[in-house]
């Protein structure tokens, strides 16, 4: 037996004791009853026991309520009905980048539920389900993808929902980054963003419905070393998904079109392959890698509710949005820690070609 290898804990960190913890030792049913079953046992009301659970079990509530409420006015719902039940089978889906990575495991599974999926790419994907459609495009060209969103809606029809995925790193000091660079990265990262809406989403303006997925990064909420350019097209992406949401809901007054922000983070795809990522244990328990499955399990969670949300991956990125408001020493220790600034050292680009491919 090979003692190097340990499944159970390799798959333990932190998002894993959360989840399990949410659901059993401190998951309302259970809070609930430690009060009564304390105070049954000749405990008192003004214990600091009771008193302490019991505010723990109305601040949960109260949280639960306020993300309930959230969820109702985002989307548009009333205290008695919820949106319609997904019809999967109605659905044409667009994704960009779906070659490889996220993009590709997301088409794929999207296809088996017999849906319409339409993959732009400068690579084909390789998928011998008949529900994928490919089109070769650059999207970080606006003349590439209104021909191709033609096609589409001529072959095809309309989409229904749009996943705007692709991207790229170059990995590269500020000071070493070409302009050439620059612009391929803005280009897929963020422009190619605005053209996909454009030729995508006055339809669904018109018809009030669709869902618009937005893949970005936990990098939109700090700056890493060699990564300037991609932190900063994922910060406008992040601004771009926000006025996008404020643009339907209150000058377009298509509110049913659903918007959904995506930042994982460190992800186990070929894109992020030769990112120099800490192998501690406490680093891997605390900073756990994202696994692409655990990204699109979100993702159609998503569509199948038909909620507009931000979903953030893994656990220790919803502390990420809080960070610039920490004193510059106390920021400089968590960028420290994390081991961002390093990670990218050995960084080799991907050139969009499947590693199982021949060059």
């Amino acid at each position: 037996m090979n003692r190097d290898v340990s499944p159970v804990f390799d798959s333990l960190d932190v998002d894993l004791v959360f989840k399990v913890l949410k659901h059993t030792l401190f998951s309302p049913f259970f809070i609930f009853f430690i009060p009564i079953y304390y105070i049954s046992s000749g405990g008192r009301m003004t214990d600091p026991f009771v008193i302490g659970s019991g505010s723990y079990y109305v601040l949960l509530c109260l949280y639960w309520l306020g993300d309930w409420l959230s969820t109702l006015y985002r989307n548009q719902g009333s205290l008695l009905y919820r949106p319609p039940r997904y019809d999967w089978g109605e659905q044409i889906v667009v994704v960009t980048g779906g070659a490889s990575g996220v993009g590709e495991l997301l088409a794929n599974t999207l296809a088996v539920r017999n849906v319409t999926v339409v993959v732009l790419d400068v690579n084909p994907i390789i998928s011998e389900n008949h529900n994928i459609v490919y089109y070769k495009c650059n999207i970080s060209k606006w003349e590439e993808v209104e021909a191709v969103s033609k096609k589409i809606v001529e072959e095809i029809g309309h989409p229904t929902v749009l996943v705007n995925n692709a991207g790229v790193v170059q990995g590269k000091l500020i000071t070493d980054i070409s302009a050439a660079d620059v612009q391929q990265t803005f280009g897929v990262n963020t422009l190619a963003h605005f053209w996909t809406l454009k030729a995508f989403l006055p339809n669904m303006i018109k018809n009030n419905s669709g869902h618009i997925v937005t893949i970005s990064s936990n990098l939109a909420y700090t700056g890493v070393a060699q990564a300037a350019d991609y932190c900063a097209s994922k910060a406008a992406i992040n601004s771009l998904h926000d006025s996008l949401r404020q643009e339907l809901d209150h000058q377009h007054k298509a509110p049913s079109v659903r918007t959904t922000l995506v930042c994982p983070g460190h992800l186990l795809t070929p894109l992020f392959a030769s990112v120099s990522y800490p192998q501690s244990g406490w680093h891997k328990f605390f900073f756990p890698s994202v696994a692409p499955v655990d990204v699109v399990k979100s993702i159609i969670q998503a569509l199948d509710d038909q909620h507009s949300k931000t979903i953030m991956l893994p656990l220790y990125s919803h502390l990420l949005p809080y960070r610039q408001h920490l004193p510059s020493f106390l920021k400089d220790f968590v960028q420290w820690l994390s081991g961002a600034d390093y990670m990218l050292r050995n960084f080799r680009k991907v050139s969009g070609r499947r590693p199982d491919e021949k060059t």
